[in-house]
């Protein structure tokens, strides 16, 4: 069955970098866009990032634009989010997602298939 799952989260000092991976099984990643998504405690999941079919179109919640990375290597089935100069507000757990089609690529509500999450706390 279809399959999502993040990696490379942890605990990081304010200013450092992560790098997550979401690696894709039960199908072929280039046929969908790919959105990153994070939910704090006591907050609705927001959208991050996402990356199109192509690779070529990347959105960017402002809050990270400048900071944070999305690519995609098809080869691999993989999307990464190269998370940098990272703050404490951006503790969460972070979810990737896909979707066959989608119109505003930062909304929760357009995908279908979700990974289970990936922790990443900010803090000295």
């Amino acid at each position: 069955q279809l399959q999502l799952v993040e990696s490379g989260g942890g605990l990081v000092q304010p200013g450092g970098s992560l790098r997550l991976s979401c690696a894709a099984s039960g199908f072929t990643l280039d046929y969908y866009a790919i959105g990153w998504f994070r939910q704090a405690p006591g907050k609705e999941r927001e959208g991050v990032s996402c990356i199109s079919r192509s690779g070529i179109s990347t959105n960017y919640a402002d809050s990270v634009k400048g900071r944070f990375t999305i690519s995609r290597d098809d080869a691999k089935n993989t999307v990464y989010l190269q998370m940098n100069s990272l703050k404490p507000e951006d503790t969460a757990v972070y979810y990737c997602a896909a979707t066959g089609l989608s119109f505003q690529c930062l909304r929760v509500a357009e995908y279908d298939y979700w990974g289970q999450g990936t922790q990443v706390t900010v803090s000295s």
